[in-house]
């Protein structure tokens, strides 16, 4: 036998399956929970309250989600990965590539656009706390499929700050953070290896959309191909409709309205490690786009202009697909907030291969390193989204992520313009700053452990 227990998620009711059977321990006062235990994980529920904790399912619907957060992860960041591609046809519509002027103003369309991704999250997150993953990120979905087709008919560049940079990455914002959310609802026990195959999405679309965009810009033209990519985002826009919402959520007040706790949640930030590990990885970014800035201009010096250099590139972004699904699974496998050890890990690695960058006098030593530098840089990214489960738990996730997203957008936006003008001496400083920080985060988040 099985007891049903019935939680909403904004206009959507969900039931929710307590398995029965299992041993019970009784309350030992009036008002504490009662506590059910099975072979996945132990259950707690609590009597006169709308909130329930449940077994999670592991797999079943949830590969679908995870196969739509995939999709949402590779056609979000593969899109404005590609915007180089994008970039030069943009300068040939609205006037010449030789033009310094204009190549500096469409610069920060993709500038703009990657920002506003990070920026709107803090946002975004308390309309996933009011509405549900499934309605943010179909709405989200909608608005950047619009803004997206309005960028295919614009004729002059100014209006592309809003309808490409604003409209459409504002859209990319609300349907890209449900995604992470959405995911804790189904796993548990493998989280760490569902974010790495979800976030290994980017990596395969960075990889292969160049090649499509660049087939369709001869043959079709920049606008037609702005409508090709809409297609991704109706795609996306459908994948949001599986996202079916399995957690209880917070009771709302008698007048209908979320309770301002729920608008503004402050519980996230009582974690002392959570804050300091939400402000370590904003730092950490901006010594992290020290390598990618300069390691183009320092293959050309150091083995001249004729060399394969792109080779390098690619070889990261292999790497770091491969390292999301390898570490994902890993993680699975460290308990708690021990997690942040194997993060801090990867950034120690990725800190000694930039500075092994200017050393390396061979070729072959300079892909080793990138393809070392790939690799932990996928750990880094495909663990954030299960430590800010350890750190602040299910309930409060969404707001955790969401201000991590939105501290992350000002080193997004400045980093690449600080790496273009730091030493190496500079990004060495960076790294060890950065390796302090965390350092000091897993030392408060597991207690003085």
């Amino acid at each position: 036998m099985a007891q049903e227990t019935t939680v909403t998620d904004g206009d959507e009711a969900t039931q929710v399956q307590v398995l029965a059977g299992a041993p019970v321990e009784e309350k030992q006062a009036e008002g504490e929970p009662v506590k059910k235990e099975n072979g996945d994980s132990k259950v707690t529920v609590a009597e006169q309250s709308p909130e329930c904790t449940f077994v999670h399912p592991e797999g079943g619907w949830g590969w679908l989600v995870m196969l739509a957060a995939m999709w949402c992860n590779g056609s979000v960041f593969g899109i404005q990965n590609a915007f180089g591609i994008l970039f030069l046809s943009l300068l040939r519509e609205f006037g010449s590539e030789h033009d310094d002027d204009l190549r500096f103003r469409t610069a920060w369309v993709g500038s703009l656009s990657m920002g506003m991704i990070f920026f709107c999250s803090p946002i975004v997150s308390v309309f996933t706390d009011i509405l549900g993953c499934r309605i943010t990120a179909v709405g989200g979905a909608a608005v950047g499929l619009v803004g997206l087709l309005a960028s295919s008919f614009v004729k002059s560049l100014g209006p592309m700050y809003f309808t490409y940079g604003i409209v459409f990455s504002c859209g990319c914002s609300f349907a890209y953070q449900p995604s992470l959310v959405i995911l804790g609802h189904y796993f548990k026990k493998r989280l760490g290896l569902v974010n790495g195959i979800v976030t290994a999405g980017s990596s395969i679309f960075t990889i292969t959309l160049p090649f499509l965009l660049s087939g369709l810009l001869e043959r079709v033209g920049l606008q037609n191909t702005m409508r090709v990519l809409c297609i991704f985002m109706f795609v996306l826009m459908l994948a949001g409709f599986t996202y079916k919402p399995l957690l209880p959520v917070k009771p709302r007040s008698t007048s209908g309205c979320p309770p301002l706790s729920q608008i503004f949640n402050v519980n996230i930030w009582k974690s002392v490690g959570y804050r300091i590990w939400a402000f370590g990885i904003p730092a950490a970014l901006y010594g992290y786009f020290v390598p990618y800035v300069h390691l183009m201009k320092h293959v050309e010096e150091r083995f001249g202009v004729d060399s394969n250099k792109e080779v390098l590139l690619m070889c990261i972004g292999i790497t770091s697909g491969f390292g999301r699904l390898i570490f994902g699974r890993v993680a699975d496998y460290i308990h708690g907030v021990n997690k942040v050890y194997l993060q801090v890990s990867s950034f120690l690695v990725i800190g000694l291969m930039s500075m092994m960058i200017p050393l390396c006098n061979i070729f072959g030593g300079l892909i080793a390193v990138c393809l070392l530098m790939g690799m932990f840089d996928g750990c880094f990214i495909c663990i954030m989204a299960p430590i800010a489960f350890e750190l602040v738990g299910a309930e409060d996730v969404s707001q955790a992520i969401g201000c991590l997203l939105g501290l992350m957008s000002v080193p997004m936006t400045v980093g690449p313009p600080i790496a273009e003008t730091s030493l190496g001496s500079d990004a060495s400083s960076l790294q060890s700053t950065t390796l302090k920080i965390h350092f000091k985060a897993i030392k408060l988040a597991t207690g003085g452990q």
